[in-house]
């Protein structure tokens, strides 16, 4: 079965309003807690130079947002790793998009296309309650490894090696 073309569009400042709006829905809020700390985090990485962020769309339609860093700048507590791996965080915005599969695909084929252009390794850290992530992050082919503490608290490290 063919999946879904997704796009990762670079977000810019003109995208900062669809995703307030997410942020503040009370499915992401649930995991992303304060929208209006986490919209302050996001609008002020946009020009951070280990930082990039995305509109995921689908058929040109925005469904969610994707950052990806440099985790040696911003490596947490998971230990070890090897040199130029990439951590990712998303949440699907649109909420009709929720349970549709469509949250493992797309973060498996940006997972794809960073490990085919030689990114040795990627990780994800879902709260360990958030059983929904974890699953997408499973069938986008990222294995559980260890709890790790961040300063959100603690959280499930899930790798995926080239």
């Amino acid at each position: 079965m063919a999946s879904p073309d997704y796009e990762f569009v670079p977000m810019g400042a003109a995208d900062l309003p669809l995703v307030r709006r997410w942020l503040e829905t009370p499915h992401v809020s649930e995991w992303w807690h304060d929208p209006a700390e986490q919209f302050e985090l996001v609008s002020g990485d946009l020009d951070h130079p280990d930082m990039a962020q995305y509109i995921v769309t689908l058929g040109r339609q925005p469904f969610a947002y994707l950052q990806c860093y440099n985790l040696s700048d911003w490596n947490t507590g998971f230990g070890p790793q090897p040199a130029g791996t990439r951590g990712l965080d998303q949440f699907i915005g649109e909420e009709d998009m929720l349970n549709r599969g469509h949250g493992s695909a797309f973060i498996h084929s940006f997972a794809e296309q960073l490990l085919a252009h030689g990114t040795p390794r990627v990780v994800i850290d879902p709260d360990p309650a958030n059983a929904r992530a974890i699953r997408a992050c499973e069938k986008a082919g990222f294995c559980k490894d260890r709890i790790v503490d961040t300063p959100d608290g603690p959280a499930l490290l899930m790798v995926r090696s080239a």
